[in-house]
């Protein structure tokens, strides 16, 4: 960007963090992410730092709080609030603490506390006796929001000590009261609260205290200046214990640590802890322990060098559209892709974010050069999820859907009531690469060492033409691709060689046959098997040579008559009137179209053939079922310790479950192992039953 750029996309962050801040800050709307807010003020804080030139006293980045919404009394805090800085990452706490140490000398000790995402409040207590409560407001004065707070029960009305102090610590409410209120608003036919920090704020600043009082607020204390505390408690650690005390309720989960590696340590393992708290948390605060250096470390113009708030890895961030590019998929489907500014999103770094199709570029209005909010869907795939158009300069452009595939210049279609736009060719490199890429998958034949790179060279180089050329592959073949050498190419063979007995499902999953998904592939299996048919076919298998053939003596041992083959899977198959498959539980009429006219394609029989010839073998046996858990729906989410996924997911299946993917409402349970991720939050949310191993095993 050249100066002038530099400054209007200044003016567009500020106009635009401005007005986030006076609707987060003052409403107690969050319009966006509290992380999208950080993307943007970072950004700022970086083109004002390459351009001091071009800093204004009424930017974001030069004040600590926002204006104050004046319907309630105003009243000044005893001692001003600072707001603390945020770090990202492993680094910045690191980079952090080596600006402080150089500040004081001795050892540095430090606290660690769970960052409550709630609303921050400091109570005024003289005497002993609560007098009055305050909002932060803009650091110097806070409105009087007393009523609401004295009816939150966790909060003494009377101190243990007569004392005279000024205690700030965070209202919040419990996830479990909050799905209640969120209950109550539907039946209401009210809106629901997106999250529970909103309706922490919701509700401290009604004016009916009877409101606050029902939906049962909880507060934790964390901080007072050192003035407000007696002579003998010299650090946070002792102002805690204090607190405690005097009747204040403080975090449990609290810690004090000797290195900065114990820090870093303990911040990662609330990374992953988080969703086992009763309460929403968004990171933690790390403070320098002894006020002494506290003391000594002081303060910048807008926040004390002692502290930062460790931030959780963003669900959601800002950044730009550098370019539209188009993705062929393995069924021809040619999907828009953003290229985009690298930003860090739930612990890693993304440069690319699905766009899905034509409509939902119009729909959402994605340009090149547009600022956008991205997330995780599901967090695994990036996804762009609204374009924040009040930062647009004019210059953005609009992206137009090519009339032929960029990859091998077929031309491309879009049917009549499909969202979907396609390649014609169905001999288009990128999608025989990407039905290549799907077989090998994990959930197909899970060929360890056989990734994307290593199947574009395979492809390239003329080794394979289709997954059944996998099973022929050579090490003579192998070791003439870069970076293959002996080890690596015996090891490839080896693992392509394990995998050629594969059960029933998977196999049918690996075809990569459209709309077909895990389970939907489990049902179709489990219904073949049930109406199977022996074939009269009579083709002879491939004699596969085998270099390496010691690697496969004891597999070739265990080699038993097949129950039921390829062959008996395409004459069962081509039985099948369409109006059977159709009506197959979990089919339906859209998929058992497809797998109709898939199966009785001449090119697919012959290429099944291909694969029954190299010697693929079918397992049926696990396709049996008690039906102890006929008609529920599970979803397996987080790492087990007694199942592996696929055994874990086989057992439900053999007992007559249903496994899926993701979180609906018509989901039964939710096995839960540790980090679990998104999923446990939106079951909670959903009402769904949670098991965890121990109670699954009891069901079973």
């Amino acid at each position: 960007m050249n100066k002038n750029e530099v400054k209007l996309r200044i003016k567009k962050l500020k106009e635009k963090i401005k007005e986030l801040n006076y609707k987060y800050f003052v409403l107690d709307r969050s319009e966006v992410k509290e992380s999208v807010r950080d993307s943007l003020k970072r950004e700022l804080i970086e083109l004002e730092s390459e351009y001091p030139e071009f800093i204004t006293p009424d930017s974001p980045s030069q004040r600590v709080g926002s204006a104050l919404s004046g319907r309630f009394n105003k009243v000044d805090h005893k001692t001003p609030k600072k707001s603390l800085i945020d770090v990202f990452s492993q680094e910045e706490i690191k980079e952090w603490y080596n600006r402080i140490k150089k500040l004081v000398s001795g050892k540095i000790t430090f606290v660690c506390e769970l960052k409550i995402d709630g609303l921050n409040i400091t109570v005024q207590y003289e005497n002993g006796v609560f007098v009055k409560a305050l909002t932060r407001g803009n650091g110097f004065e806070g409105e009087d929001v007393s009523h609401t707070v004295k009816t939150i029960e966790s909060i003494p009305l009377r101190l243990n000590k007569d004392v005279n102090i000024e205690v700030s610590g965070e209202v919040f409410i419990p996830k479990k009261e909050f799905e209640k209120i969120n209950r109550k608003q539907e039946k209401k036919n009210l809106p629901k609260f997106a999250n529970p920090r909103n309706a922490a704020a919701g509700t401290i600043r009604q004016l009916d205290p009877k409101i606050a009082e029902k939906r049962r607020l909880d507060m934790i204390f964390y901080h007072t200046d050192k003035n407000n505390l007696e002579n003998e408690i010299n650090s946070q650690e002792e102002a805690l214990k204090n607190f405690k005390k005097l009747g204040l309720k403080t975090c449990k989960k609290y810690k004090k640590f000797t290195n900065i590696d114990q820090v870093i340590n303990f911040c990662n393992l609330w990374t992953k802890k988080r969703n086992s708290l009763p309460y929403e948390i968004d990171g933690i605060v790390i403070k320098v322990n002894e006020f002494d250096q506290q003391k000594k470390m002081g303060y910048t113009a807008k926040a004390p060098r002692y502290a930062v708030a460790y931030k959780f890895p963003a669900e959601q961030a800002a950044t730009k559209v550098l370019d539209i590019t188009l993705q062929v998929g393995r069924i021809g489907t040619i999907t828009p892709v953003a290229i985009m500014e690298p930003v860090q999103v739930a612990g890693s770094m993304v440069s690319r974010a699905t766009l899905h199709n034509e409509d939902e570029i119009q729909k959402k209005e994605v340009r090149i050069g547009d600022t956008v909010i991205i997330q995780k869907a599901g967090d695994i795939i990036p996804e762009v999820v609204e374009v924040i158009k009040d930062l647009r300069t004019g210059k953005e452009k609009k992206f137009k859907f090519p009339d032929k595939c960029p990859v091998c210049g077929s031309k491309i279609i879009r049917k009549e009531g499909e969202a979907a736009h396609k390649c014609t060719n169905p001999n288009c490199y990128a999608v025989e690469k990407e039905k290549i890429n799907h077989f090998v998958s994990k959930k197909g034949f899970n060929i360890d060492g056989l990734g994307k790179k290593v199947v574009i060279q395979l492809i390239d180089e003329g080794f394979i033409q289709d997954p059944a050329d996998i099973f022929l592959l050579t090490k003579e073949n192998l070791i003439t691709l870069k970076l293959f050498k002996d080890k690596r190419a015996e090891n490839l063979i080896k693992n392509i060689q394990s995998t050629k007995n594969i059960p029933l499902d998977r196999f049918i999953f690996a075809l990569g046959i459209r709309y077909l998904g895990e389970q939907s592939s489990y049902d179709f299996a489990k219904f073949v098997v049930g109406h199977k048919k022996k074939s009269k076919l009579n083709i002879k298998r491939l004699k596969i040579e085998k270099p390496q053939q010691s690697l496969f003596e004891a597999e070739n041992k265990k080699e038993s008559k097949e129950k039921f083959s390829i062959l008996d899977l395409i004459e069962t198959v081509t039985s099948f009137s369409l109006d059977e498959i159709k009506n197959i539980d979990g089919i339906g009429e859209k998929v058992g179209e497809v797998i109709y006219k898939w199966f009785n394609e001449g090119r697919n029989q012959k290429y099944l053939k291909k694969l029954y010839k190299v010697g693929i073998k079918l397992e049926i046996d696990h396709l049996k079922t008690s039906g102890k858990l006929a008609g529920k729906s599970f979803v397996v989410t987080g790492s087990l310790k007694s199942y592996t996924r696929d055994q874990i997911k086989t057992l439900i299946k053999q007992k007559g479950g249903k496994v899926h993917s993701s979180i609906t409402k018509d989901t039964d349970f939710l096995i839960a192992g540790e980090k679990p991720g998104s999923k446990l939050k939106k079951a909670k949310n959903l009402g769904i039953k949670i098991l965890n191993e121990k109670t699954f095993q009891r069901m079973i």
